[in-house]
């Protein structure tokens, strides 16, 4: 059994609820931390970088406002590739990671291989993405956008088991 596997099946009550506080409030003390669960700080900050260690949580993150940066526009991009073998999902992975407006990358199942969230500042802005990076991936067979009109629910929490 892997080790983080290992540290899935240990958590108790106070590691999971250290992990939905620090998913809320990255920045928060240890020292409030300690508060909110109702432990002293030395065991808290024990338990966090135990937590970190095992790999549970594996960074801390600012949540920039997109909107603020003038980056107005979202889209999912499904990607299918062409003769759907080892070298060309390689060979697409190392060019995507090179776009810097390409910011998540999914490997699904479905009508296509990959699922790519893309922002631009504007419509403009992503169809040069589109036409200048995206489609110029020689192992690219086909592209299907989605441009996100809203966003009614945009968690960046995951459910702690």
């Amino acid at each position: 059994m892997s080790t983080l596997k290992k540290a899935v099946l240990r958590l108790d009550q106070t590691d999971r609820r250290i992990l939905d506080i620090l998913q809320k409030q990255a920045k928060i003390t240890n020292a409030q931390l300690s508060k909110e669960i109702d432990l002293s700080p030395a065991p808290t900050l024990e338990r966090v970088k135990k937590l970190e260690n095992s790999g549970i949580i594996e960074s801390y993150h600012a949540k920039l406002n997109t909107k603020a940066l003038g980056l107005g526009v979202t889209t999912f991009v499904n990607v299918k590739i062409e003769k759907h073998n080892q070298e060309n999902h390689t060979s697409f992975l190392k060019q995507v990671d090179q776009i810097s407006e390409v910011i998540e990358c999914h490997h699904v199942t479905g009508n296509s291989h990959y699922l790519l969230k893309v922002i631009t500042t504007d419509i403009e802005e992503y169809q040069r993405v589109l036409l200048n990076k995206l489609s110029e991936i020689k192992e690219v067979d086909d592209l299907q956008s989605m441009i996100v009109l809203s966003s009614p629910k945009d968690a960046h929490t995951i459910p702690v088991p």
